[in-house]
């Protein structure tokens, strides 16, 4: 078979070059009446899918769900839809790509902690847009695991993070007579520095570090950094208390 396509027309040839069918460009589409088609014997018209089909057609529609693409077929949705149908099996390449997203983070079932103070969340929240009466734009968030029990230090810089973390463990721990095992807490420079290595390591406190782009792994202070933001925000709503 051969497809040849002569100014506003085009013919289907078989393989002795003998036109078959002739078709009429009408608004940017060639058209077939079958009606016209003369032939020596009786012929029957079949209509199947293909995979080459349903890739076609899956592009053609911004790489729609091959299951609705189906649907919009059998139904007869889409006006000039051939016949599709798809399998279980049916993927394409592009879509793994275009359309992946990252895993859902499971609540945890057992709990992290079996005493205060036992693991302590820290994030640091700012710069604010406005800052305090006294200059302070930083909010050092720190949640107790066990009790959900919050502190919050105001910081004019981030410099005076590692100063404010060392002072706050030796008062609390020395105010609860209990020692601070593990602090969870994100990549941040203002975390991450020698200084405060150095301070875990002669208090024997460890160090959980989340990965990169993942704040799930510190859901906790995260979450509770959005519960002051928003209780701070609702406040400042009415001015009278």
């Amino acid at each position: 078979m051969e497809v040849k396509f002569i100014a506003r027309q085009c013919c289907v040839l078989d393989r002795f070059g003998k036109v078959l069918l002739t078709c009429t460009r009408t608004s940017n589409l060639y058209t077939i009446d079958l009606k016209s088609v003369q032939l020596p014997s009786s012929i029957c018209l079949l209509s199947k899918a293909s995979s080459e089909q349903n890739s076609l057609w899956h592009r053609r529609l911004s790489h729609l769900n091959f299951k609705y693409l189906t649907t919009l077929s059998s139904k007869k949705l889409v006006k000039g839809l051939p016949p599709l149908k798809t399998s279980a099996n049916t993927h394409c390449d592009a879509c793994r790509l275009g359309k992946m997203k990252r895993s859902s983070h499971k609540l945890k079932p057992v709990p992290s902690s079996s005493r205060l103070l036992q693991l302590l969340h820290m994030d640091l929240c700012g710069p604010m847009r406005v800052q305090s009466i006294n200059g302070r734009k930083y909010t050092l968030v720190i949640v107790d695991d066990f009790s959900r029990y919050t502190w919050t230090k105001f910081l004019r810089t981030k410099d005076e993070t590692t100063a404010t973390i060392i002072t706050f463990i030796r008062t609390i721990q020395n105010f609860l007579q209990k020692s601070v095992e593990i602090i969870r807490i994100d990549n941040g420079t203002e975390f991450k520095n020698q200084s405060l290595a150095d301070f875990y390591e002669t208090q024997g406190i460890t160090q959980q570090f989340s990965a990169a782009k993942t704040p799930q792994q510190n859901g906790v202070v995260e979450r509770k950094n959005r519960t002051l933001v928003e209780a701070a925000r609702t406040s400042l709503i009415i001015d009278t208390f």
